[in-house]
């Protein structure tokens, strides 16, 4: 606004004075020509008054009637100006939200990308004890598996021990029994056997 009142302020005083020194300059140029005659007399003559109010009622009419043209003209030039203004300030307060918000957008950014990392750490952290769980879990597993194998493998062998014990002093025992029974010894005991077969 305050630039609208100082250009009309301006047209007010410069618009008549340019107009004027116009056409002052315009009368003198037609006074000192002669329109190809002789040249004029020296001084101040009466045509020369003429000439003046010609000029000055010539001026004053262009003035009168180029008057409101010419400050409409400048009053819709300064409106155009201020519409110009309003809008570039316009713009640069929009331009200036936009910039907060990315500036914004980009704080929430650097937050945000923190807190993924985090997220990731925490995850890594939890797949690191899952997995040292089920690691142990297995292990135990293994182990527990590994002992009942020793221990089935143990009885296996103790009895396949046991049985070529057996079987070896089955054979020593019929070894030792046939070496120390007699021929008299075997007849004895077989009358004795069929002693309790005949009895029963």
């Amino acid at each position: 606004m305050k630039i609208a009142g100082t250009i009309k302020s301006l047209c007010k005083i410069t618009l008549p004075a340019a107009t004027a020194i116009f056409f002052v300059f315009a009368g003198i140029a037609l006074a000192s020509s002669g329109g190809g005659q002789e040249a004029a007399p020296k001084g101040w003559v009466a045509t020369d008054t003429y000439k003046v109010l010609n000029f000055l009622v010539l001026a004053g009419a262009l003035f009168y009637i180029a008057r409101k043209p010419v400050a409409q003209f400048f009053s819709s030039r300064v409106k155009g100006i201020e519409l110009q203004i309003a809008d570039l300030e316009q713009k640069k307060a929009d331009a200036q939200k936009s910039l907060a918000e990315y500036e914004s957008k980009i704080a929430d950014l650097g937050k945000e990308s923190e807190r993924i990392v985090q997220d990731y750490v925490r995850q890594g952290q939890e797949a690191k004890k899952r997995i040292l769980a089920e690691a142990e879990l297995q292990a135990t597993k293994l182990e527990e598996s590994a002992k009942r194998n020793i221990d089935q493998e143990f009885k296996s062998a103790k009895f396949k021990l046991q049985r070529e014990i057996a079987e070896k002093a089955l054979i020593q025992a019929e070894l030792l029994v046939k070496s120390s029974i007699s021929s008299d010894d075997q007849d004895r005991l077989v009358d004795e056997y069929l002693d309790k077969v005949v009895a029963s």
